[in-house]
């Protein structure tokens, strides 16, 4: 039976997509054009389930014969990328028995002998506030082990200070919409419980956070991906896949996209509300990345969070310590309304009971007025250093890799050379010395295999000799001689 729980696309966006696909010289119109879309799909700009147009519909917005785009269809039929059926039409697949993407933790704890770790977007602490915010925890501990120490929803003098946050980012909030958990990851894991059923769809951006994908399929959640586009998100195909495909509810990263680094404009988030209010869709936004803008021009005009242009319970919002402190703390929080954070704290019983109190003290000094601006403005100098020096790592020796800068976040989304499988590179460059996400992990079907992320949570030095070994591996699979250039002598964590 043909999919219908996905969108089509149609054949002047599909003409855009495809850009200058009949390049002199190519080979057989037929065979470009099947190539050209091929790349679509397992670059995830065409999801996997996408019905096509019809054959008469696409040959006339190429200005191509019909025959030519039947040939085309069949040779994607015949490699496993197209299925059809009579009167039914044609929808993108992939080939059976192609690997599904796995996400998880990286297997290379730190100081794990020689193997450098690019799988995980995550810092070392911000010292001396950190051991500074947990000595004063500890100092006002007395005042809480009269008590059961068991908090569902929460401390409330932390749902207070990150109320207190929203309220200063232009998003009144009380305490009372305010959840505390044990991380962000735990904070979605909750709200999969009450919120989505078996078999129901999720829309997804496509990449996405890998390990809410995995979230996803344990909830037994139907992920939707909808492509983002080089510079931002497609409305157009947001809009058309919540009224197709009405999925229950719609994961999205909007603050420097975890991995592309993308920032949602206001403009954006406001006709994104405006589409899943109309639609009946649950709007779940991370805001893990959120303080870690890296432009202060930009930092102080950052958008409003996507909450800001609801009313009604339409966007439930996710935030954490981890990235912007520490992921050791294990601290996140869930904005809702009142009514959803008693439900969500009525079901916490029988998933973590509650978040340790030490931690919630310490996150709450972190918060404070007197030690929050400090804390961003050093986090936000390192990670800027460690981005430019893994720009112009990769600029150094992978000249053939293309990437956007992004404004904030911890990571690159980084397109590899021609020739050059995220999946294959991942498994070679282990052998290198060094740990990578391909591309797949951050996808719905197994696509965007000419990708990898490439975290800059590293120090400076520890990052260009990863992009060393990253380049060599590359260079062991296409054949090409690696850039040149002396292995430091480098002490990893």
């Amino acid at each position: 039976m043909p999919p219908s729980s996905r969108a089509a696309v149609g054949a002047t966006q599909l003409d855009r997509a495809l850009g200058d696909w009949q390049r002199p010289g190519a080979g057989p119109a037929y065979r470009t054009l099947a190539g050209g879309l091929r790349t679509l799909v397992l670059d995830g700009r065409v999801p996997v389930e996408t019905r096509l147009p019809a054959e008469r519909e696409l040959s006339a917005a190429l200005g191509v014969s019909r025959t030519t785009v039947a040939a085309a269809y069949e040779l994607l039929r015949t490699e496993g990328f197209l299925s059809s059926r009579r009167g039914a039409g044609s929808w993108t697949a992939l080939p059976i028995g192609r690997a599904m993407p796995v996400a998880g933790i990286s297997p290379h704890a730190a100081g794990s002998g020689d193997v450098i770790d690019l799988g995980i977007a995550a810092m070392a602490a911000p010292e001396p506030w950190l051991s500074r915010a947990m000595a004063a925890a500890v100092a006002e501990l007395p005042a809480w082990t009269s008590t059961h120490g068991d908090f569902p929803a929460g401390l409330t003098v932390l749902r207070q200070a990150v109320a207190d946050r929203y309220t200063a980012r232009g998003l009144p909030t009380g305490p009372e919409q305010i959840m505390i958990t044990t991380g962000a990851s735990g904070a979605f894991s909750l709200l999969m419980r009450q919120v989505l059923n078996p078999a129901e769809r999720a829309a997804v951006e496509s990449p996405s956070f890998a390990n809410a994908l995995q979230a996803l399929r344990y909830a037994g959640g139907r992920a939707v991906p909808v492509p983002l586009l080089d510079d931002g998100w497609d409305l157009e195909a947001w809009a058309r896949t919540l009224r197709d495909a009405a999925p229950r509810l719609a994961y999205l990263i909007p603050d420097f996209h975890n991995p592309t680094g993308l920032l949602m404009s206001e403009d954006e988030r406001r006709a994104l509300v405006a589409a899943a209010r109309s639609t009946g869709t649950l709007l779940v936004s991370d805001e893990t990345t959120v303080d870690l803008c890296l432009d202060p021009e930009l930092a102080a005009r950052m958008p409003r969070p996507l909450a800001a242009f609801d009313h009604g319970g339409t966007v439930v919002t996710l935030g954490s310590a981890g990235k912007t402190f520490w992921g050791g703390l294990r601290i996140g929080w869930i904005r809702a309304t009142p009514e959803l954070i008693r439900r969500l704290a009525g079901d916490r019983a029988s998933l973590d009971v509650s978040s340790p109190v030490v931690e919630q003290l310490a996150v709450r000094h972190l918060l404070a007025p007197d030690m929050l601006p400090e804390v961003l403005a050093h986090q936000r100098d390192r990670v800027r250093t460690q981005r430019d020096a893994l720009v112009e790592a990769v600029q150094e020796f992978l000249p053939g890799w293309t990437f956007r800068i992004p404004q904030g976040g911890l990571s690159l989304w980084v397109r590899t050379a021609a020739g050059v499988s995220g999946s294959a590179l991942a498994t070679t460059a282990e052998r290198h010395g060094v740990w990578v996400g391909s591309g797949p992990r951050f996808g719905v079907d197994g696509v965007l295999e000419r990708f990898v992320r490439l975290p800059y949570a590293l120090p400076p030095e520890v990052t260009r000799e990863a992009v060393r070994r990253l380049a060599a591996a590359a260079a062991s699979l296409t054949g090409a001689p690696p850039v040149p250039t002396p292995a430091p002598e480098v002490t990893l964590l």
